[in-house]
């Protein structure tokens, strides 16, 4: 086990013995806008915890391709930290989340949109210890790759 999945298992443990309520949800999280905010804010009432997979820039990369992200990953996880939504943020390098899912054993998985159920990475796993998994509608006209597209356009990256 990775020190970082060790310090999750720690922190999962932790909490759950306190008895709180955790969400987690993923994503790139490149240029936070009124579309991520809503997603972060409406997964933080889910429960006691809200706890974010921020995609690496190297898994942005081959996510999105060569010229993303346009933050590097210190910076999308303070500002991620800064929404005051959220309890803490992994950083994972891997393609998929599913490693800090399984550690973390979230009571609820969350979603945006543009995912369907059987499409979402560790779906499968959180309903497997009594988990549920959450899918919220997107914010009409908020895309980060539409936003870039636009940006760039007009000469501002």
């Amino acid at each position: 086990m990775t020190k970082q999945l060790t310090q999750i298992a720690d922190d999962s443990r932790n909490w759950k013995n306190l008895g709180k309520k955790i969400v987690f949800t993923n994503g790139c999280f490149d240029l936070l806008h009124k579309g991520h905010l809503d997603l972060l804010f409406n997964a933080s009432r889910l429960g006691d915890l809200l706890i974010v997979g921020l995609n690496s820039d190297n898994s942005v990369k081959k996510l999105k391709g060569r010229d993303r992200p346009v933050q590097p990953e210190a910076d999308r996880k303070e500002a991620i930290l800064n929404t005051n939504f959220v309890e803490k943020v992994y950083i994972f390098n891997t393609e998929t989340p599913k490693a800090i899912i399984e550690t973390l054993r979230p009571d609820y998985l969350v979603k945006g949109g543009d995912y369907k159920s059987d499409e979402i990475i560790g779906a499968e796993d959180v309903h497997s210890w009594g988990g549920k998994v959450k899918i919220f509608p997107l914010t009409p006209g908020y895309s980060t790759t539409k936003k870039i597209k636009k940006m760039r356009t007009q000469g501002l990256v």
